[in-house]
C-alpha cells in the first residue's frame, strides 16, 4: 500500500485545535481511545536504511506486526509493506525489499520508540474515514528499556479523502502553533543526526551552467543507477505499472540505458571499470527482458484481440493464449527473483552504488562538454544513417532488418539523451524527434513479434482448432500494424534528420 502523511512538531504545552471544522457539511471528528505502541527499528551499524529514508521496524500488537517502508518520489509518500513474523526474526521477504539500501550488510536493532497515540478519524457523512489525526507522545527507549530522549509530533495521515483535505487540517494545526509540515519519521528523529546524514546512494544533482564532459557522465550514471535501484523493491512486490509502464520495465530500461552511456562515454570512462559493469547490466536486463517480453505480450493480446469489435475472436481461444502467456511469465518473474536473491545481484548493487558515488573517468572527461560531446555521438549516428543502418532499409525488407535498424535507433537516441542535457536546443529536438523514430520501430518490432508468437503457440497444439483459427487472425491484424508503421516510417525519419536537429553534430 501507498501512505501519505504530513508530521508536524510541538511542545508538551500544545493544545489540539478544534478539528470539526475539517471534516466536510454532514461529517464528523470522531476521537478513538488512546493506545500505546511499541516499535523497534531494525538497521545497518551505519544507518544505511534510515538514511535513505526508509525502514524495517517489528511493532507490538499489530496485525501484522512487521513493516518495510519506502521512500517515493514524492515527500511524505512512501511505500508500506506489512508481513507477520516472530518478534525477534524479520520476514525474508521484508529483508529482501531493502536489500538495495543494506547490501548484505547485518541488520540488528538500533532504536525501541513507544509511542502513547491519541487518534482522531476525520470522517464524511457517511462515516467514511477520509484523514486521520494523531497526537502522538514519543519515548525513545535504550536496550535496558531506559528512557534517553523524548518528542512530542502531530502526523495527518491521508485516508480517503483528497490532498486538499490534507492541506486544510495542516493549515488548522500550524494556526494552534504547530510547527512543521514536512516529513521525517519517528525513528529518524530517535536516532538523531547519524540517520540524517547523506544517503549511501549520491543523488543527481542537476549539471551546473558550464558542465565539463565529466560532469555529464556522472550525472547520466547517478540518474540510472538511482532508477535501477528504486526498482528493485517494487519489482520484488510485482507492482504493477500505469499503462504497461512496470517496475519490471523500468528497472530492465535502466540496465540498457546504462549500458548504452558507458558505452557512449567509453572515451571519458575508465576501460576496466566500465567493462566489468556493462557485462554485469547486460545479464541483469537479458534476465528482466523474458519477464518483460511476456508482459508486453499479454497486454498486446487484448488490445488486439478488441481491436476490432465489428469482428469479435472466439473470446476463449483468446483465454488460452493468455494462458500460455501468463505460464510464461511466471516462469520468467520466478527467474528474475532467483537473479534478485542471487550474489551475483548483490555484487552487482554494491558497484553501481559505489559507481553513482564516484565514476572511474579518464583525463579527457575534464574537457568541457561543449566540446568533448557531440564527437561521442557520431559513431552510433553514423551506425544508424550509413549503408547497413537506415539506408539499406526497404519495405519488403524482412522483419530483422528493420529490428537491427531499431537497435541502432536505440543506441543513438540514447547516446543523444546522455549529451542532450549539456548542449544545445537542437541536440534537445534531435532526442525528442528519435523518440517518435523509435514509437515507429518499437510497434513493428512488437507486432513482428506478437504475429510469430500467436502462431508459435498455436503451432504447439494442433488438436485445437479455435485457437489456430483465432492465432491466425491475430497474426494478420499485426501483419497489418506492421505494414503500417513501414508506411509511418519515412515521415518520421525525414523529421529527425532536418538540418535544425541534426546541425550540432560533427
Amino acid at each position: 500500500m501507498v501512505e501519505e502523511e504530513q508530521k508536524y512538531e510541538v511542545d508538551d504545552a500544545y493544545v489540539l485545535p478544534d478539528l470539526s471544522a475539517t471534516s466536510p457539511d454532514g461529517g464528523r471528528v470522531r476521537a478513538l481511545p488512546p493506545v500505546t505502541l511499541v516499535a523497534r527499528y531494525l538497521d545497518t551499524v551505519d544507518l544505511r536504511l534510515a538514511r535513505a529514508g526508509a525502514s524495517l521496524r517489528h511493532r507490538r500488537g499489530d496485525e501484522l506486526p512487521w513493516t518495510v517502508k519506502l521512500p517515493t518520489s514524492t515527500p511524505g509518500v512512501r511505500h508500506e509493506i506489512s508481513r507477520p513474523g516472530p518478534v525477534k526474526q524479520p520476514p525474508p521477504e521484508l529483508v529482501e525489499m531493502v536489500t538495495a539500501l543494506h547490501r548484505g550488510a547485518p541488520l540488528a536493532p538500533v532504536t525501541v520508540v513507544r509511542t502513547v497515540r491519541h487518534a482522531h478519524e476525520v470522517c464524511d457523512k457517511g462515516g467514511t474515514v477520509l484523514a486521520e489525526v494523531v497526537d502522538d507522545h514519543v519515548t525513545v527507549l535504550d536496550d535496558s528499556g531506559a528512557t534517553i530522549g523524548s518528542f512530542r509530533e502531530l502526523e495527518v495521515e491521508r485516508k480517503a479523502g483528497d490532498r486538499k483535505l490534507l492541506d486544510h487540517v495542516g493549515t488548522v494545526l500550524r494556526k494552534a502553533g504547530a510547527r512543521g509540515g514536512s516529513f521525517t519519521p519517528k525513528h529518524v528523529r530517535a536516532l538523531g543526526a547519524a540517520a540524517r546524514a547523506e544517503p549511501d546512494l549520491v543523488a543527481p544533482a542537476g549539471l551546473r551552467a558550464d558542465p565539463s564532459a565529466g560532469d555529464v557522465v556522472t550525472e547520466a550514471v547517478r540518474k540510472e543507477v538511482r532508477r535501477l535501484l528504486a526498482h528493485d523493491p517494487l519489482v520484488r512486490l510485482g507492482v504493477p505499472g500505469r499503462g504497461g509502464d512496470s517496475a519490471v520495465h523500468q528497472m530492465r530500461v535502466a540496465c540498457r540505458r546504462l549500458r548504452s552511456d558507458l558505452r557512449t562515454f567509453a572515451p571519458l570512462v575508465r576501460r576496466k571499470w566500465s567493462r566489468p559493469l556493462r557485462a554485469e547490466l547486460r545479464w541483469l536486463a537479458g534476465v528482466l527482458g523474458a519477464a518483460r517480453d511476456a508482459e508486453v505480450l499479454r497486454d498486446r493480446l487484448r488490445r488486439t484481440a478488441t481491436a476490432d469489435p465489428l469482428s469479435p475472436l472466439d473470446p476463449g481461444a483468446v483465454d488460452r493464449l493468455d494462458e500460455a502467456l501468463a505460464e510464461r511469465q511466471r516462469q520468467a518473474l520466478a527467474a528474475v527473483n532467483e537473479a534478485l536473491r542471487s550474489a551475483r545481484y548483490l555484487a552487482l548493487v554494491d558497484a553501481l552504488v559505489l559507481a553513482a558515488n564516484a565514476p572511474r573517468l579518464t583525463s579527457r572527461a575534464a574537457a568541457p562538454a561543449t566540446r568533448a560531446l557531440p564527437g561521442l555521438v557520431a559513431r552510433p549516428w553514423q551506425r544508424l544513417t550509413g549503408p547497413d543502418g537506415v539506408d539499406a532499409l526497404d519495405p519488403l525488407a524482412p522483419d530483422d532488418r528493420w529490428h537491427a535498424v531499431r537497435k541502432e535507433g536505440k543506441q543513438a537516441r540514447y547516446a543523444v539523451n546522455a549529451v542532450a542535457p549539456a548542449l544545445s536546443k537542437a541536440a534537445r529536438r534531435l532526442s525528442r524527434a528519435l523518440a517518435g523514430v523509435q514509437d515507429v520501430l518499437g510497434e513493428h518490432q512488437d507486432a513482428a513479434v506478437a504475429a510469430d508468437t500467436w502462431l508459435a503457440i498455436a503451432a504447439e497444439r494442433p488438436e485445437d482448432h479455435e485457437m489456430a483459427v483465432t492465432a491466425g487472425r491475430l497474426a494478420e491484424r499485426e501483419r497489418a500494424t506492421v505494414r503500417r508503421m513501414r508506411g509511418r516510417f519515412p515521415a518520421a525519419w525525414h523529421l529527425a534528420t532536418r538540418r535544425r536537429r541534426t546541425s550540432w553534430l560533427p
